[in-house]
């Protein structure tokens, strides 16, 4: 019997043995394929990206604008453009698009810059006016701007508005829609499921909850909205309307007003755009090869005419790594983009400790003079907050300036981490404000008793049974109502210390209320409009420096991230090919928009539940 069971053990661990052998061979095998593959693409030459002496530069824009992307392992982004497979959020660079800009206008090479922009998603209105300058800097150079499109959503068109030659398919068309903010709303079906919703806030218009406690847009939420979106719709107006040299009136807000013109361009959306300014002409994608072949030459691509395209001319001219002097000036720049959580979190998210790390390594850093914190967030963890905005005392503590450059967002949480900086700088068209603090949490008592399920026990403090499954003690909702209120009186004395104001004013323009930067400098919640390279240059005055270079303080990688990062960066110059915008099915987008209302209250991680945020600000 021994024997027995001796033998069947030796023969399933000898089948195990071969087994793992095979497999440990089977990924070796394929690791040393991708290695030669890799390797015999970075060597060969057939792949060398060059500028033609005669080109035209295409824009062509594939994702959200962002002032900072979001962390991707190296790998996996290699093996996406490798293989052609499209990114699920792709992203594109704000300063890389404007470094391309002004290098092309000063590259003899580049005979005309071409904007493409089907692949364009979201983007601030701040982030379109700073490349909207740039555009406009580029035809100072004699170089015709053109725009060229099927079809032109809101985003796009603001670029496009700034081409010397706006074209459209002639089965193309547009259709300026404006600003709005519409939400999910899911009271009722809480109610259904007999979820019991617990909501602790402060502030009038902090609307971030309403969504779980309402079916519906409160008045006071409704008239917040409306006085913030009307004011960057304006901006967005001014803008577009300067830029064709049109009437600011031309933009039909009233479907009347549309439908007086649709009628009078027989229903067809090309020629309402044409007969309106919006495009300059209507040209087939033959005429608009013809047309550019006679500027920079044709050829046998798929375009026609000698061009290059965004990614390959940033990754010529763009040099991976430049050397700087040690012993020069430096203003550095740390980027806060996205929700503030809780931790260590990968960058295009803030997290307290992360965060607070690169204004640590800034202020240990005796090259560095003065820091810019550069912000585009809605806010989040309070707590989280707090421990940056600690770290951005400790800057000044030792000497060193801070100046924030406000972006798209800097609201709730976006604003707590900034109060303090010696000087605040905001796009005009910036959202920020939305001072106040608010809890939620959902208890499932009396869906689990219409199940039949019952929850019992017993406990050594009052406070043992604190859970989702059972109702929520009165007293314990008082506890937290009133921390609620202590964080907001928090909040609120510390835009009054930091902005020298009264607490009571800032009250009066606090409640949770959101503004648009020109506003909020007028409120004195900000100093002065400007974008990144105006802060960058107030924190070099700040600092009393004139000759100086800005250094993104970045996380300091590993050996191993390094070489991964390098190795794989190299060989997606030469495979990187184009990527097509990726189109969801309307139901897909409308479970999209449902999970993601709910995850992004979902992700919120603060340890005592307080929350500086801002979610309506997203629009």
């Amino acid at each position: 019997m021994a024997t027995g069971k001796s033998f069947t053990k030796a023969l399933f661990s000898g089948i195990w043995a071969v087994l793992n052998f095979c497999r440990k061979l089977f990924f070796n095998l394929i690791f040393i394929a991708l290695a030669i593959f890799i390797l015999v693409a970075i060597l060969s030459d057939d792949g060398k990206i060059t500028v033609p002496d005669e080109a035209v530069l295409v824009l062509n824009l594939n994702g959200d604008l962002v002032i900072e992307k979001t962390a991707v392992d190296p790998f996996e982004k290699f093996m996406q453009e490798a293989f052609d497979q499209k990114e699920d959020k792709p992203e594109v660079l704000l300063r890389d698009v404007i470094f391309t800009i002004d290098n092309a206008k000063q590259d003899n090479r580049i005979k005309s810059l071409v904007l493409d922009l089907q692949g364009l998603r979201s983007a601030g209105l701040d982030k379109l006016q700073q490349l909207g300058a740039a555009l406009d800097d580029f035809k100072t150079s004699g170089k015709p701007l053109y725009a060229i499109g099927d079809y032109y959503n809101q985003n796009q068109y603001y670029l496009a508005s700034r081409a010397d030659h706006v074209y459209m398919n002639p089965m193309g068309g547009m259709l300026l829609d404006g600003y709005g903010r519409y939400r999910m709303y899911f009271k009722s079906m809480l109610e259904k499921i007999k979820a019991s919703t617990h909501v602790f806030r402060v502030g009038t218009f902090k609307s971030a909850v309403e969504p779980f406690i309402r079916d519906d847009m409160s008045e006071a939420a409704r008239e917040a909205n409306q006085a913030w979106l009307g004011a960057l719709w304006q901006q967005y107006k001014q803008d577009v309307a300067t830029a064709r040299n049109m009437d600011i009136n031309n933009f039909d807000e009233k479907l009347d007003q549309f439908i007086a013109k649709f009628d009078a361009a027989e229903g067809d959306f090309a020629q309402y755009a044409l007969d309106n300014g919006w495009v300059d002409g209507l040209r087939t994608r033959e005429e608009i090869r013809s047309e550019l072949a006679d500027i920079a030459g044709s050829n046998e691509s798929s375009r026609g005419y000698n061009h290059i395209t965004y990614k390959q001319y940033l990754n010529v001219i763009k040099i991976p790594f430049i050397p700087s002097s040690s012993d020069a000036d430096k203003v550095g720049i740390v980027v806060a983009k996205g929700t503030i959580l809780n931790g260590t979190q990968k960058a295009g998210s803030i997290g307290g400790d992360s965060t607070a790390r690169l204004l640590r390594k800034a202020r240990l850093d005796d090259s560095v003079k003065s820091v810019v914190l550069h912000v585009d967030s809605p806010g989040g963890s309070a707590f989280a907050s707090e421990v940056i905005r600690q770290e951005v005392e400790q800057l000044k503590a030792a000497g060193k300036p801070v100046v924030v450059s406000m972006s798209t967002y800097a609201a709730s949480g976006g604003y707590w981490i900034s109060a303090g900086a010696d000087q605040i700088w905001a796009a005009p068209s910036t959202i920020t404000g939305s001072i106040g603090i608010f809890g939620m949490f959902m208890t499932y008592e009396n869906t689990l008793d219409y199940l039949g399920i019952n929850v019992d026990g017993v406990g050594t403090t009052e406070f043992a049974g604190f859970s989702p499954a059972r109702e929520l003690d009165p007293k314990i909702a008082d506890i937290i109502q009133r921390n609620i209120e202590h964080g907001y009186d928090q909040f609120i004395s510390l835009v009054a210390r930091e902005r020298d104001m009264e607490k009571q004013q800032v009250d009066s323009i606090a409640q949770g209320r959101v503004w648009i930067g020109e506003t909020a400098r007028e409120l004195g919640l900000v100093d002065k409009l400007g974008y990144l390279d105006d802060a960058v240059a107030a924190a070099a005055e700040l600092a009393g420096i004139e000759k100086y270079d800005s250094k993104y303080i970045d996380r300091d990688l590993s050996a191993k991230e390094k070489f991964w990062q390098e190795f794989f960066s190299g060989a997606s110059v030469v495979l990187g090919g184009a990527l097509e915008s990726q189109q969801d099915s309307h139901l897909m987008s409308l479970v999209k928009q449902l999970v993601s209302e709910f995850d992004s209250m979902a992700r919120l991680n603060d340890p005592k539940g307080a929350y500086a945020y801002c979610l309506p600000c997203q629009i």
